[in-house]
């Protein structure tokens, strides 16, 4: 009678883990990750290229504070 119980459970959790699978595989839902993915993506992308230009920006700036290029007076 346990074994029964056992074998019907074992059964139906594996039914159940089966099915979540296949719903995850649904085209709906592998078309939503997949956008979820690029918006994340491009995301990062976008952060990055903000911090870089941000640091270029700053170098910018020091290097023509450095080499006095920001005077007017002093370009030939």
């Amino acid at each position: 009678m346990i074994r029964r119980l056992f074998y019907l459970s074992l059964g139906a959790f594996i039914a159940f883990w089966v099915m979540r699978r296949l719903q995850a595989l649904h085209p709906d839902h592998v078309a939503r990750r997949t956008a979820d993915g690029a918006a994340g993506m491009v995301r990062r992308v976008r952060d990055f290229t903000q911090d870089a230009l941000g640091e270029a920006a700053e170098r910018e700036t020091e290097l023509r504070a450095r080499f006095g290029l920001d005077n007017p007076d002093t370009t030939p």
